[in-house]
């Protein structure tokens, strides 16, 4: 399913669904006025379509106790397709990093990564950074305080 396939309709419903994907489908159905089991049905096609990637619940940071979370800048001292991708490849999967950008001009890449404390981030370092030949420079900045999250893809109106 394309971008032009999508009405204002599933526009909508993809809005509120990123705001609160917890809202059932007879209040979405009621908020847009279309009947429940047509909601059901466009949910479900937008699923199905990858329009929905995944649904998850963000959890409070304050509740969770204390992290550290740090956005770090990559530069790599090889920059060829392959090269990027090894890099890429070997850190997306890590638990800690919970965002990874190529990234131009600059570093090679910008991840955001976070950990309990520093003597993670010190190992998350070590085993992402430190063991890979082809990392030239990493600079951290670390968060003292989170003013915004918002994981919000911007739709047209």
């Amino acid at each position: 399913m394309k971008f032009s396939d999508l009405d204002s309709t599933d526009l909508r419903l993809l809005d509120a669904l990123q705001t609160d994907a917890s809202q059932s489908n007879q209040s979405l159905a009621e908020r847009f006025s279309i009947s429940p089991p047509t909601c059901l049905r466009r949910v479900r096609r937008l699923r199905e379509g990858g329009w929905i990637e995944s649904e998850v619940a963000i959890l409070s940071a304050d509740r969770v106790g204390p992290l550290l979370t740090a956005v770090v800048e990559v530069s790599l001292d090889r920059q060829d397709a392959s090269a990027l991708d090894a890099f890429e490849q070997r850190v997306a999967p890590d638990d800690a990093v919970q965002q990874c950008y190529r990234v131009s001009p600059g570093p090679d890449f910008v991840l955001v990564v976070t950990v309990r404390d520093m003597p993670a981030y010190q190992a998350l370092a070590q085993r992402l950074f430190t063991n890979d030949a082809n990392v030239r420079n990493v600079k951290a900045f670390f968060s003292i305080k989170r003013a915004k999250f918002a994981p919000r893809v911007p739709l047209p109106t």
